[in-house]
């Protein structure tokens, strides 16, 4: 048995309340230290102490420190991934993806510090304007599980970058992986509290959020999660008149056109909704196809998954029981359900990765998030259908279209109402140097790179007059 510590002013902090981490086996039980309102109070007070000094710091010494954390970051990468696989039963490759993204963007963010700090000069009518960026103050970060490496990080390391300080507020799905990043801080030669990292168990998530949104020194939250708790976040932020960025949830959608390459799509496809069991923000939930193309897209499908060996785990019960009811309700609707005919359940979270043809508007599946390794194919008559479809969808984080007319595709892109677009590849992509959001349902900001940056500082203006 193990237990996670909190970190709170640079050392680690035991708690008298304790959660137990509900996606490991029951025999071993991990432990985690869950933050009491006090606690949370006490990581508060830190980061403003912290931010009267560190924001003080040159865009120069931050950047140091920025490309020290992703030094550090390299050397332990093989243990940071093996923990993250664990954890969350990722698979390798997830892991690894993961690790060198983050990686690059915590040098993406370094490398940008001198340039959130440059101000303008504008025009005005007398004397001289000054336009100045300034950061915020204390941020809370809220990550998620399922990119715990990276999602952890990108909630911190680009409001630190601009001269904050930030709160890391880490799953309970996830506990190890994200106390590890954050330890690296204090590594990498952070000074105390510019860095501090809580948990704390799912029932005590409105007291210990209440307690940070309406602390007078967090000026900012950022949270990536499901639309459903993202609401209620916007809503709490709101009273305390608390800005937020969200990154929420996407019923992420590939467009097969009829010129398309079919072989390439049904790669893509099955990539996308396959890829760390289905459990990412922009996996791919649908796919909408002609009839006269359905039959041969489905057929490569239905061949590579047959060739698919492996089961899919699913991060807790809870996942297990809402994907299988998703695909249930699409059985008893008249979709046709398929599966690989050599994959056995390997633990009680275990779900077969899933294609379900034959989905319809009726079906629970056509428009919850899965967020699970199920994917389902819509046949139309036309493409105009298929925009149709498209101008209705609640949610715009990722979409994808497959073409092999690419000016055409770049067209149909302009007119899909979604944070990313990629074409002829899969909908799940995203780099440090990408902004990365979403319409909708799936929230507003923009994580990545210079605009994120620009999230976490606020604009002042200066006049100097004779």
């Amino acid at each position: 048995m193990s237990t996670i510590p909190l970190i709170i002013d640079g050392r680690d902090v035991i708690s008298p309340v304790q959660g137990t981490v509900v996606n490991e086996h029951a025999q071993d039980p991990v432990l985690y230290q869950s933050a009491t309102k006090e606690l949370a109070l006490q990581a508060a007070q830190s980061s403003a102490q912290a931010f009267a000094t560190w924001s003080k710091t040159t865009p120069i010494e931050r950047r140091t420190l920025l490309f020290k954390l992703a030094e550090v970051l390299r050397n332990r990468a093989q243990e940071v991934k093996r923990v993250c696989d664990e954890e969350i039963q990722c698979g390798p490759l997830w892991a690894e993806i993961i690790t060198n993204d983050a990686i690059g963007l915590i040098e993406e963010y370094g490398a940008l510090t001198t340039s959130i700090a440059t101000g303008s000069l504008p025009f005005i009518r007398h004397g001289y304007g000054l336009v100045l960026k300034e950061p915020l103050g204390v941020v809370l970060g809220i990550a998620p599980w399922n990119a715990p490496i990276i999602l952890g990080l990108r909630a911190v390391v680009a409001p630190i970058a601009a001269g904050n300080v930030a709160i890391l507020k880490g799953s309970e799905l996830s506990p190890q992986t994200h106390y590890l990043i954050a330890s690296l801080f204090q590594e990498a030669g952070f000074p105390p509290g510019v860095l501090n990292f809580l948990l704390h168990r799912p029932q005590d998530a409105p007291d210990i959020f209440d307690v940070l949104i309406n602390h007078p020194a967090i000026k900012k939250c950022n949270f990536t999660g499901s639309t459903q708790v993202g609401r209620i976040i916007a809503s709490q932020a709101a009273l305390a008149l608390k800005p937020v960025l969200l990154e929420l949830g996407g019923k992420n959608f590939t467009v097969v056109l009829d010129d398309a390459d079919l072989d390439l799509a049904a790669r893509e496809i099955t990539k996308g909704a396959f890829l760390n069991n289905g459990q990412i923000c922009m996996s791919t939930d649908k796919v909408l196809v002609t009839t006269a193309m359905a039959p041969a897209l489905e057929a490569k499908i239905l061949a590579i998954l047959h060739d698919i060996d492996t089961p899919s785990v699913l991060i807790s019960p809870a996942a297990k029981a809402k994907v299988e009811m998703l695909v249930s309700d699409a059985r008893d609707k008249g979709a046709q359900i398929h599966t690989p005919p050599t994959v056995h359940d390997a633990s009680p979270r275990s779900f077969p990765p899933t294609v379900v043809t034959g989905l319809t508007p009726e079906m629970k599946l056509y428009e919850i998030e899965s967020f699970g390794p199920v994917v389902g194919i819509v046949v139309v008559k036309t493409e105009e259908q298929i925009m149709a479809i498209i101008e209705a969808a609640k949610y715009g984080l990722s979409s994808s279209i497959i073409s092999l007319n690419q000016y055409r595709a770049l067209e149909l892109a302009g007119s899909i109402r979604a944070g990313a677009v990629h074409i002829n590849s899969m909908t799940v992509h995203d780099e440090p140097t990408l902004p990365h959001g979403g319409y909708g349902d799936s929230g507003w900001g923009r994580f990545g790179a210079r605009w994120g940056l620009e999230e976490f500082v606020q604009t002042k203006v200066v006049t100097l007059h004779p």
